[in-house]
């Protein structure tokens, strides 16, 4: 029989409810009778012993709160009993020892996948259309609407379809058939792919480029160079105004910082150069097919797995994501980490209470000193506008269990695997070190996976325990649910499910490894992502206040 309840480390006071405990119910666990208090919901946690006001609440063996008032033996913590509170952190104390996984089974498999001329490896192929500026992006819009059917990546869209019958239905007076009305999927229609090679052209449109601080169009144009730099991108149009912050001069020097010898195709037009806006969109529209069409003689080859970059995101996180998710994801980090292979994790206010630990990995000084001081930097700035990572939980994590920001750290940390840490990444930097690599961004999710496509990730792997459907325009996100019941209410969204390890079905490593197996079979084409079925392309760059 399944327990009800579970400790995560020995060194904890409280227990996670694995199932809906009840009040009056008695729970037999290590040789003590625990008396609930009151009603326990699966994913929240009961404390062992009594906990007495202003005591320390230990889970995954650190501090991630601190009682307000007395919490009784088999008492549920809540937002009214307990409230944020993490370790304070240093300089690196010890060198980390780590036993690397056995990956035998993998060295010598592969993925299909487009080589680039400067070594890397897409999972992907396609063309982006980028405005420099929020001026531009009505322009980018028409260039979509022009492209996008006429060269077969356009699907039937069964919501037109719908809202063309409702209409019907109500210009006949019958609205008792609108409410009764099915949705129905559409036939297949649209024109045959043109361009066989080429997985999709995808549309960057922002709000950014001019206004606000200089420093935001810096940093934009350094995202953008990474995206133009991605792997799975085989080349850009770039469409400026002219007057704008974010000046083309920016973008080609943030390009040859990443590659001093990029030589992907780029088209860049200056709208206030090439005239009128039917100059401007001809051109765009004539030289990005052209290209296209030399971009389309790209053909998947295979590669050695050491060439993935794997992403690693939480959204929607429940209180069993810290168990059965992340720690998956965390298993399939250090097996991709062990076969030569880069893993990114990112969302510094999700770190918040594991910082120390996370020094002690980096595999220097150095490194270690740059992570200390990001989160110091960002703590500062999210506090001088009277916000804090105590502020980072959302509602729904409140609902669902994480009522703490250290709790919630301490669980989305474990993504990150036990591996060393190979470098420590500043917004808009690019991965180059093999190994597992901090990235700082927000915990905001589409802020972080956009930061992570452009630092060079070629696969994402996406944890959510609510259903989170969020996507990449240029890198699959692969989303795994914490729990079965969310899967399969959500199932359009999700591509593995990692409740059976809470159900006791699947333990964590054997989770990991079917991860990489399925990573290897989207990196080769083999499968689309739920989120690239639903063309979900989220991109949203980080303007360099504060957003947790």
């Amino acid at each position: 029989m399944i327990s009800k309840v579970l400790k995560i480390h020995p060194n904890d006071n409280v227990l996670v409810a694995l199932a809906d405990v009840h009040a009056g119910e008695t729970l037999h666990y290590n040789q003590q009778d625990i008396i609930i208090q009151s009603h326990v919901p699966a994913k929240h946690k009961l404390a062992i012993h009594d906990i007495g006001a202003g005591k320390e609440i230990f889970m995954y063996g650190i501090l991630v709160g601190k009682a307000l008032s007395a919490i009784p033996s088999g008492g549920v913590l809540t937002t009214k009993n307990v409230t944020h509170d993490a370790s304070a952190f240093g300089r690196k104390k010890t060198d980390i020892n780590w036993q690397a996984p056995d990956v035998a089974r993998w060295q010598n498999k592969t993925f299909m996948g487009f080589h680039r001329r400067d070594g890397q490896v897409g999972t992907g192929n396609y063309w982006l259309v980028i405005p420099l500026v929020f001026c531009e992006n009505r322009n980018v819009t028409t260039i979509k609407q022009a492209f996008v059917e006429e060269l077969g990546f356009s699907k039937p869209d069964k919501y037109k379809s719908f809202v063309s019958e409702i209409v019907q239905l109500y210009r006949a007076g019958d609205m008792d058939a609108i409410q009764e009305l099915p949705l129905k999927d559409s036939p297949q229609i649209g024109n045959e792919r043109i361009f066989k090679n080429i997985e999709g052209i995808k549309f960057l449109t922002h709000n950014g480029g001019c206004g606000g601080i200089r420093q935001d169009s810096e940093m934009l144009c350094a995202l953008l160079a990474g995206y133009i730099q991605n792997p799975n991108v085989a080349g850009a149009t770039v469409l400026s105004l002219g007057c704008q912050n974010a000046q083309v001069e920016i973008l080609e020097s943030k390009l040859k910082a990443l590659n001093p010898l990029f030589d992907k195709p780029l088209i860049v037009l200056e709208q206030q150069k090439e005239g009128s806006e039917q100059d401007l969109l001809s051109n765009a529209i004539r030289q990005t097919f052209l290209a296209m069409a030399e971009a389309d003689k790209e053909e998947r080859k295979p590669a050695p797995l050491n060439q993935l970059v794997v992403g690693l995101e939480c959204g929607g996180s429940d209180g069993f994501s810290g168990i059965s998710a992340n720690p998956a994801v965390g298993h399939a980090s250090d097996l991709i980490v062990a076969l030569g292979g880069k893993t990114i994790l990112s969302e510094f206010p999700e770190l918040c209470g594991v910082e120390q630990e996370l020094i002690n990995r980096c595999k220097n000084t150095a490194i270690a000193d740059k992570f200390a001081h990001l989160m110091r930097e960002y703590a500062r700035a999210a506090e001088a506008v009277g916000s804090g990572f105590d502020m980072n939980p959302s509602p729904g994590n409140i609902k669902d269990g994480l009522i703490t920001d250290a709790m919630k750290s301490a669980g989305a940390a474990k993504k990150g695997g036990t591996s060393p840490i190979a470098d420590v990444l500043d917004y808009g930097e690019y991965v180059k070190e093999p190994g597992l690599n901090l990235l700082c961004t927000p915990g905001n999710d589409v802020e972080s996976t956009t930061a992570m496509a452009g630092s060079g990730a070629n696969i994402i792997l996406f944890t959510t325990g609510l259903g989170t459907p969020t996507g990449n325009p240029v890198t699959p996100v692969i989303k795994v649910s914490s729990n079965t019941k969310m899967s399969q209410r959500m199932a359009d969204i999700i591509d593995i499910d990692c409740g059976p390890i809470i159900s006791g079905e699947q333990n964590i490593h054997q989770a990991g490894e079917a991860m990489l197996e399925f990573i290897i079979k989207v990196a080769s084409g083999e499968i689309k992502t739920k989120a690239m079925e639903l063309d979900q392309d989220d991109f949203i760059p980080w303007k360099r206040g504060v957003s947790l």
